[in-house]
């Protein structure tokens, strides 16, 4: 019987998970299935440690990314110093989290050259997503390191964890800032409000590299605003990717390659 995995989270209706684990399976021959799991918080306590019985691994999504955390018997390091965990793998020795967002970001990165040692970046946003790219950065050896917020004094003081000498501002401060980096973290532009940017156009003309972590529309304005004054810009699309292949690397127990996430990220855009 081939291995099942899934999507545990709240509103799953629009996710691509399904889609990129199907891909997965299709170009690599492995066998398996990948459901949504549709769960409320109040149901996950009785539903979570059942997964185990019928699943070889699950995703964990939004809102249970902390809240799985009671019901797993080990933690690895870069979910515990993130304090979340997207992937799960079960085991005869029990639950095993993961935060594939961090590797998913690292990846895509190194995919479209962008270099992090020695750079200044500016991180926009204080969420989850925010919290895997200031650890990658951090690890990566930034030099400097903003991370912008609508209301600074609201910031979780985790982050000075995550990295020691990042420096915390508001939009308004962002202005006075050149660097390398500029990365969306906010949902800021996600369809179906498209038509908005969290920075203005001198912002993006400010930095080097505009990185987008939403996928759709595939182009945002926050992108286009880079592109059109001459600066390189992505979207998330690829770290969808990665972090799902992340996830397979650890169920499966092998390596693959940035050519498969090419060719998943190729396919879904096709």
């Amino acid at each position: 019987m081939a291995p099942r995995f899934g999507l545990v989270g709240g509103k799953l209706g629009h996710s691509l998970s399904p889609a990129i684990h199907r891909l997965f399976f299709e170009l690599t021959g492995k066998r398996g299935g990948y459901d949504l799991l549709e769960v409320s918080p109040q149901e996950l306590p009785a539903f979570f440690p059942k997964l185990a019985s019928s699943y070889g691994g699950c995703n964990v999504t939004i809102p249970h990314k902390v809240a799985v955390l009671p019901f797993l018997q080990k933690v690895t390091g870069e979910a515990a110093a993130l304090g979340a965990v997207n992937t799960v793998k079960f085991t005869d020795a029990g639950a095993c989290g993961y935060n594939t967002d961090y590797f998913g970001f690292k990846r895509m990165l190194a995919h479209y050259g962008l270099a992090v040692q020695g750079k200044r970046a500016a991180v926009l946003g204080s969420g989850g997503a925010a919290r895997a790219a200031v650890k990658v950065l951090a690890d990566g050896g930034i030099k400097e390191l903003y991370l912008v917020s609508r209301k600074v004094d609201a910031i979780d003081p985790a982050f000075k964890i995550l990295a020691p000498d990042i420096s915390f501002l508001n939009y308004k401060e962002l202005g006075e800032i050149k660097g390398d980096l500029l990365i969306n973290c906010t949902p800021v532009g996600m369809y179906p409000a498209a038509e908005e940017s969290p920075v203005n156009t001198r912002a993006s003309a400010a930095f080097a590299a505009s990185v987008d972590l939403i996928y759709n529309p595939a182009e945002t304005l926050f992108m286009r605003r880079a592109k059109e004054a001459g600066k390189f810009s992505c979207n998330g699309l690829f770290m969808l990717a990665a972090q799902a292949v992340a996830a397979e690397e650890i169920w499966q127990g092998e390596s693959y390659p940035d050519s498969l996430i090419l060719k998943i990220t190729e396919a879904l855009t096709a």
